[in-house]
C-alpha cells in the first residue's frame, strides 16, 4: 500500500526501513525523519504523516529500547527548575519599585 504519494513510499518500505535501523542499532530511537533519511527522501506536504506513523509504530521492531524508557520521568524535576532562571528574573518580583 503506497503510504506516501509524494515520494511513492510504501508501508513495505517504511517497515524495511525500521528493521535495517533496529539490526544497525539496537539502542536507537526510530522517528519519522530518520525513516525518510533512511529511505533517501525527505517528508513534503504532511498528509501522509498519520498513516506514516502508524505504520512505523505496527512494526515489532520498532519498540523503544528498554534503556531508554522511562528517561521522560526523570526531566520532570529538570523542567520545574524554570529552565534554570530562578524564581525572581521580573523586576517587579524583586522587590524594586519603578
Amino acid at each position: 500500500m503506497i503510504v506516501c504519494h509524494c515520494h511513492a513510499i510504501t508501508d513495505s518500505d517504511i517497515r524495511a526501513a525500521v528493521r535495517w535501523m533496529r539490526a544497525a542499532d539496537a539502542s536507537t530511537l526510530i522517528t519519522a525523519g530518520k525513516v525518510y533519511r533512511a529511505l533517501g527522501k525527505r517528508a513534503d506536504c504532511g498528509g501522509c504523516m498519520p498513516i506514516f506513523l502508524e505504520t512505523m509504530r505496527s512494526d515489532a521492531s520498532f519498540e523503544v529500547p528498554a534503556n531508554l524508557r522511562g528517561l521522560r520521568a526523570g526531566a520532570t524535576i529538570e523542567e520545574k527548575r524554570n529552565e534554570g532562571r530562578n524564581q525572581s528574573h521580573r523586576v517587579s518580583q524583586l522587590g524594586t519599585s519603578v
